[in-house]
Order: structure tokens, then sequence, then C-alpha cells
């Protein structure tokens, strides 16, 4: 592996899941990294995460698979039921014939399970520099020299030979090049994690598991070798909601629940705190590249929860770009619109899909009734082909728009 020419480091704003994965893409290439981070510490708070085949892919591509590997909690299905009357909507079957098929796990992990094993990762580098209480401001590029210059909030000045902005769904970057509003959707998640002991034996599955109800559902999986339990329930806000997290309350959770049955509707009686999400996404936009910086992970494309795959498009983005650069030879102006190229419209698919999968879960009156019949006799071979699109992304086929 040849080093860059260059002898900048490449800056990365954002020390989250989708920033780590990038600094590691870019040091497998041979670069120096700087990435800055605004919270007083790396690290990752909230709670569970589902992880495809195709996260795994990155996981190996950026060389921390065996790290992610050995924290995860390998389901046998992803089940859904109907939070009324508890009937079986569909089940996908994640064992032996799945890993097959895509030629990876699937998998339940606590997010900063993830984080850890990309920031070891990095830090076993030896090649990436980690900057805290540090929140990139604004973006200036020299344009004969071909460098970015992130500033701080301190007017610090951190210059590179690009900018990779992975600094979230509320991106700085994004707003100072597209400065689109986000679309707040209404929809308000509550996550919390309980330990085994306290949660009831009757659900205690190994399975990524789904309740869903009339403008509301809730989602549980086992975390940590089972020790834990991840538990999500999402509704449809009675409030005009505000992009953001907030401290949560059991009696705003159990005002929302009220026509669930027993089994499902004991989630909401477990967890003592809850972390509340008020959830937006933006609309998405063909243009991620500004000169020498581009987008990635939320930065990029934000999105619902529905699909469960934020942190893996995240990881996606990184694995494309570091392979863009290594087809290119380190051009930094054409591996940024081949990375452009062959990551909008997946990311884009994922946007929208979320958003119809979430009406989709919150069905109510004769839509759940159709809803509850969609799946009826369908073959595990049929749910693994309709979600080839999907798990079936890996590093060879990444680059598919040259």
């Amino acid at each position: 592996m040849s080093a860059p020419h260059q002898d900048l480091p490449v800056i990365v704003a954002g020390g989250g899941i989708g920033g780590l994965a990038a600094a590691l893409a870019l040091v497998r290439r041979g670069f120096t990294v700087t990435v800055l981070e605004q919270a007083p510490e790396i690290g990752e708070i909230g709670a569970g995460i589902q992880l495809g085949p195709n996260a795994f892919h990155a996981f190996d591509a950026l060389g921390v698979g065996d790290k992610a590997r050995g924290r995860a909690v390998y389901t046998e299905c992803m089940v859904m039921h109907d939070a009324i009357d508890e009937s079986l909507v569909g089940r996908i079957e994640t064992g032996e014939a799945f890993r097959r098929r895509f030629g990876n796990p699937y998998a339940v992990i606590h997010r900063a399970d993830i984080h850890l094993s990309l920031l070891e990762g990095a830090q076993e580098s030896g090649r990436v520099s980690f900057h805290t209480n540090t929140r990139v401001v604004h973006v200036e590029q020299d344009d004969a020299r071909k460098t970015v210059t992130a500033i701080d909030q301190q007017g610090r000045r951190w210059t590179g030979q690009a900018l990779i902005a992975a600094d979230g769904g509320k991106s700085v970057v994004r707003t100072q090049y597209v400065n689109d509003p986000p679309r707040v959707t209404g929809h308000v998640v509550y996550r919390a994690v309980v330990d085994r002991a306290e949660f009831p034996k009757d659900l205690q599955w190994n399975a990524a598991s789904l309740w869903a109800g009339p403008k509301c559902h809730l989602v549980h999986y086992p975390l940590r070798g089972g020790e834990q339990y991840n538990i999500v329930v999402t509704f449809h806000s009675r409030e005009q909601e505000q992009w953001g997290v907030t401290d949560g309350s059991k009696e705003e959770v159990e005002s929302y629940f009220q026509g669930i049955s027993p089994k499902a509707r004991q989630l909401i009686e477990l967890p003592k705190t809850w972390k509340r999400w008020a959830t937006a996404d933006r609309e998405p936009i063909a243009t991620w590249v500004f000169g020498r910086a581009t987008l990635l992970g939320d930065a990029a494309h934000p999105t619902t929860q529905y699909m469960a795959q934020g942190a893996c498009m995240a990881m996606e983005d990184a694995v494309t770009l570091g392979e863009a650069l290594r087809v290119t030879n380190h051009d930094w102006d054409a591996a940024l619109q081949l990375y452009q190229r062959n990551r909008v419209t997946r990311t884009a698919r994922i946007v929208l899909s979320g958003r119809e999968m979430g009406r989709l879960y919150h069905a109510a009156g004769v839509e759940r009734l159709v809803r509850n019949s969609l799946w009826k006799g369908r073959s595990q071979e049929r749910f693994y082909d309709a979600l080839e699109w999907l798990y079936g992304w890996n590093v060879a086929n990444c680059l598919q728009q040259a």
C-alpha cells in the first residue's frame, strides 16, 4: 500500500460511527487522519442497533471484523407480531441458510460496542489523531493548493488535503453547502436497555422482534451476550415536535399504547429511565461533493430508523470512499465523484424505504389487515430474494458505477 504524495492529513469532522469508519478506510489507503469531535470525549450514546450482513462486510473491509463479531449477539430470526392480537405477521430465519445466502450473519449489538470496535482499530493504526471539544463551524477551500481548512468554534484552523463531513444529521458542513431543511416526522422514539433479570421470560427470544401497532410499534432484542435487552418504542406524537434528544417520561409512553396487548405492553413497564428521540430525515440529494469536501453517513443521508440501516450505511459509505481512492490511485477529484455516484441512489432508497416501512409498521384499520396478510405462506428463499438488494452489498460490488 503506497502512501499518498501529500503530507497533509485528511480531516474528518465527527468522531461517531461514520467518522471512525471513514478514518479507518483512509488509513488503509495510506493516509493520516485528523478527527475533530465536538463532544468532550470520543464515545457513543444510544442503545442497541441491528446489523445486517452488509455491516459485517464493511467491518471486515475496515479491518475490525473480529472485534465487532466478538461483541455482537447473533439472532435466530427477525420476527414481526401484530401488537393488538399477537398474531405472527412474518418471520425471517437468520441462521445457516441466511448466512450462506448473504455471506455474513444478522446480529444485534450495542452502539457503544460498534463504536469501540472502530475506535480500537483507529487507535491501533497509529495514523489517526483525535481532537475533542472541537466543533467545525465553517469550511474554506483553496482551489489552487487543493486544500480544505476546517475552522472550529475557537477559530482554530485545521488544514488537510480533503475533508470528510461525518458530522451527523445536523451537519454544519451540509448546512454550509446545501442548507436544506430537515423533515421532522412527528414520530417519537424511546430507547432503553434493561438487565436480563428484569426482562419478561416469555419475551426472552434470540430474535430481532417487532410488535406492530396502530400508529406505534415496539422492538426488543438481546444485547451483550443476552445479559441485557434493548427496548425501543415508537409512536406518532400528538405534539408539534422539534428534532432532538431529551429525557423521556414513562407517563408519556404509557399514554400512547393503550390498545396494545398485555404481552407487548409489558415492555413499556420495564425501563427506569428513557431517552426520547424526536426523529427527522431529509429529502435525498444528488450532490454530496463540494470541491475537496464530501458528506458521509447521516450528514449525507439522514434517515428514520425503520430500515435499521443508519450505521450500516455510514460504514458502507466509508468503505466505498476507500475503494474509490484505491481505484483512482488517490486522485481526490475522481475518487469523490466515483464515491458519490455509487452511494446516492442506494442511500436514497434507504431513506425512502424507511418512510414506507414506517407506514407499514404503523398501519391501522383495513391497512393493518392488509399488512398482516402480506407475507402469509412466503418461503424463506422469497424473503431472501426480497432482501438481496439490501444485504447483498459487499466490497466487490460497491463500485458498480464507474
